[in-house]
């Protein structure tokens, strides 16, 4: 396995529709890990949440987080940032629908309207990051 890799050595892993998965911890210090839609923007991860979601809740208490993107296939790269997510208040939505649109497509522009104001972005990064993949063990990916 490749370690200390860069985000850049990565390929294109960080602009693949994949599911990352944002940890949080609860008012018990429990973890809440969440799947989410992501984008990478200026060497951080932005993940895009309503308002009044339960992971805004806990980032407000405990700005401490834990973001985590890897494939499902060969060369199983991926990517870990533990940090603290700051909170922007989005002015419009146009942050939403430029996340989904990676993930569903146009049709996105149906579901989030011009004019959202109800959501909020985290920005995750730089952190520690930990980044690894696989391509040693599968030499044709």
């Amino acid at each position: 396995m490749r370690r200390d890799l860069t985000p850049a050595d990565l390929g294109d892993l960080l602009e693949r529709p994949l599911l990352a998965t944002l940890a949080t911890r609860r008012i018990d210090d429990s973890i809440l890990l969440s799947p989410v839609w992501h984008e990478w923007r200026d060497g951080a991860f932005l993940v895009v949440v309503e308002a009044g979601d339960g992971k805004l809740r806990h980032v407000t208490r405990d700005p401490r987080v834990a973001i985590i993107v890897a494939e499902p296939d060969p060369p199983y790269r991926g990517i870990e940032i533990r940090g603290i997510a700051e909170i922007e208040r989005l002015p419009d939505g146009s942050a939403i629908r430029r996340i989904g649109r990676r993930y569903i497509g146009d049709d996105v522009e149906s579901l989030y309207a011009e004019d959202d104001d109800s959501s909020v972005a985290l920005q995750i990064g730089p952190g520690d990051l930990r980044a690894w993949d696989f391509a040693d063990e599968y030499p044709a990916s």
